[in-house]
């Protein structure tokens, strides 16, 4: 198998079986504060809405629910598997990786130890048209982020 037919079975996978999906109630964990945003791509309809509890310097919930094609709901699947567990900083980090990686146009690699499988969304960086499907959670994300830290 190639890499490219790995990140392709991954994001299959991710889309399939969507982890965090399902948009958990208002109250947080214990000492958790939250954050939440709504984002719409009114280009292809694809919409997510994303909720992440931080406590302690450390994302402790990430949870969303949303429509649309399997790019945008397997990348939200994919950051809710890994966000959860890493301090606010890190995942500031992962996020403008991705964000670096997806405007690049194909010219800046992922790097699968940063990104996990996140990485497998490299090649979207090569179809414009695609990249926003991407990255709509993980705006939301970082919008959910700054609000709850």
């Amino acid at each position: 198998m190639s890499l490219d037919q790995l990140y392709q079975q991954i994001i299959l996978d991710h889309s399939k079986v969507r982890h965090g999906s399902g948009l958990a109630g208002t109250d947080a964990p214990e000492g958790a504060t939250t954050g939440q945003s709504h984002q719409l791509n009114p280009v292809c309809g694809d919409e997510v809405t994303l909720r992440v509890a931080v406590a302690d310097g450390k994302v402790t919930q990430v949870s969303w629910d949303g429509a649309g094609c399997s790019i945008s709901m397997a990348s939200a699947s994919v950051l809710s598997e890994m966000a959860e567990g890493m301090t606010v900083p890190e995942l500031h980090q992962v996020i403008d990786s991705f964000r670096d990686v997806l405007r690049s146009r194909g010219k800046i690699a992922a790097d699968p130890e940063l990104l996990g499988d996140a990485a497998a969304f490299e090649g979207v960086a090569r179809y414009a048209a695609r990249v926003k499907c991407a990255m709509i959670s993980w705006v939301a994300a970082e919008d959910a982020l700054n609000q709850a830290a």
